[in-house]
């Protein structure tokens, strides 16, 4: 970006598409639902990780135990044990004592859905030339905060690439 001359008071050029510099601020409206959707996302991204996480080792090993989904997120058993209870007031999963932690039919489905959309981004990234460990790490955040519209243009995208 050129700085303003001092001598002719000019102002600087301006970078077209910026946010703030050339287009206007959106309605409050808009806003708010901007704002509304990226909370939303991220209330149901741990919800999304931990019943992916549960399916994966379900599939792994028959059975998800807090002490391994402890592990594998790097938090502590207690947190784990306070999700584990929050998931199951929200009928995705079913604990039985000493056997470990199962998905219900709703939560797996939505570790399924979870699951098919790290895939879409993350072979979108792949598509772009992201390699596939970082685009691997990179989907699991992107995952959560992309609409449907935009899933289906990484789908449409990836698909005509690879």
């Amino acid at each position: 970006m050129q700085e303003a001359s001092r001598d002719t008071g000019q102002e600087p050029a301006r970078e077209p598409g910026r946010a703030g510099v050339d287009a206007p601020l959106v309605d409050a409206e808009v806003h708010v639902e901007s704002f509304r959707q990226a909370r939303e996302a991220r209330r149901l991204e741990l919800v999304e990780d931990y019943v992916e996480l549960i399916a994966d080792l379900i599939g792994d090993g028959g059975e998800a135990r807090q002490v391994d989904i402890a592990a594998r997120l790097g938090v502590a058993q207690p947190t784990v044990a306070k999700m584990l209870k929050r998931l199951a007031e929200d009928g995705l999963v079913q604990q039985r004592p000493y056997r470990g932690v199962f998905l219900t039919a709703a939560g797996q489905a939505l570790a399924e859905q979870s699951r098919e959309r790290h895939r879409i981004v993350e072979r979108f990234l792949c598509a772009l030339g992201v390699s596939r460990e970082t685009a691997r790490r990179d989907a699991e955040g992107i995952e959560h905060h992309v609409s449907a519209e935009t899933l289906d243009a990484f789908r449409r995208f990836a698909d005509a690439k690879l």
